[in-house]
């Protein structure tokens, strides 16, 4: 007989999990898994990672959800291996072999491709996308067999430089390091560069290595949480304002503050900016953000006083936690 499973109590968490997400888990997969490891009320993710995919993946949980939306503008980096001779139906090495060809380039060869993949470019997504058409994911089109029309999407490589080339041998291979914006595929643009190399390729490693301004060596894995106390996972977690950088800053005193929380515009001295990272002026407390517009600061996304008071009890343990210790 089974024994009944334990119940986890929710609590509210707030501040930002740079995971570095495992092998064959989806994003969301790791997203449950970490939401479970802290208790977490309420979380989500910054974009996607496909299973065969490592590597940099913000979590958000409470207060820091309202700002996820921002940072899946930001670029990314990537190292992804291509098996060259071989492309598959889901452009890596998850998906059924579609067809293998002699590999026959040179150093070279490989090197003068690459130099057209950078720079400005039109992709096609790929059918085994998470993108909608017609309120259905492309994948849900892909796994019963139809295949559906996509609009190529317009995206950067801003730089793209080949780490490492095996190219004779029975499993020819390059390894690449890929700098680009937010939208690309690299499932996409390694099969792009195997037909431009004339032999086709997939994608058979591939890890984020960075995202907006956030690498790997600040990651934390699944294991090493599971590994921690309950306040040291907590200890792990970055503010809620971690997403904001690049927000200009304005603070306000406790009657604006209020005000502002509430929604209401305010008037000031300050210079115009779209992003503005919003703060009372004693407690250096985040509110939100807005922007402002002929010295007016508009509201945009608002923390609640229930989300402020969460956090700032949850700032209260972590550091009571630190004088025990």
């Amino acid at each position: 007989m089974n024994a009944p499973r334990t119940r986890v109590q929710r609590r509210p968490v707030h501040g930002v999990l740079l995971l570095d997400k495992p092998l064959g888990l989806s994003s969301n997969q790791a997203l449950q898994k970490a939401k479970w490891l802290l208790q977490a009320e309420k979380a989500g993710h910054t974009g996607t990672l496909d299973p065969l995919a490592t590597g940099v993946l913000p979590l958000c949980f409470g207060a820091a959800t309202k700002f996820s939306q921002m940072h899946l503008d930001a670029d990314k980096a990537y190292v992804a291996q291509l098996r060259l001779g071989t492309t598959t139906s889901t452009a890596d090495a998850e998906g059924e072999v579609l067809r293998e060809r002699a590999v026959a380039v040179s150093l070279t060869q490989v090197e003068a491709v690459l130099q057209r993949f950078t720079g400005a470019l039109s992709q096609v997504p790929p059918m085994y996308s998470a993108l909608k058409k017609d309120g259905r994911a492309l994948y849900e089109y892909a796994r019963a067999g139809q295949e559906v029309e996509r609009t190529p999407r317009a995206i950067t490589v801003h730089r793209l430089r080949l780490l490492r080339a095996e190219l004779a041998g029975a499993a020819p291979t390059i390894e690449i390091a890929v700098d680009c914006s937010k939208g690309t595929y690299i499932r996409t643009l390694g099969e792009d560069i195997g037909e431009a190399l004339g032999c086709g390729a997939h994608v058979s490693a591939l890890r984020r290595i960075r995202t907006g301004g956030f690498g790997e060596a600040q990651t934390v894995s699944l294991q090493a949480l599971e590994a921690m106390s309950p306040d040291e996972r907590l200890a792990s977690l970055m503010p809620p304002d971690g997403l904001l950088a690049g927000h200009a800053l304005v603070t306000l005193d406790a009657d604006n503050a209020a005000r502002f929380l509430s929604g209401m515009r305010r008037r000031g001295d300050w210079p115009d900016a779209d992003a503005v990272a919003v703060y009372a002026d004693a407690s250096r407390t985040l509110l939100g953000t807005g922007h402002v517009k002929a010295g007016e600061l508009i509201p945009g996304r608002l923390l609640s006083p229930l989300e402020i008071g969460q956090y700032q009890a949850q700032m209260s343990l972590i550091e009571g936690s630190k004088l025990v210790v």
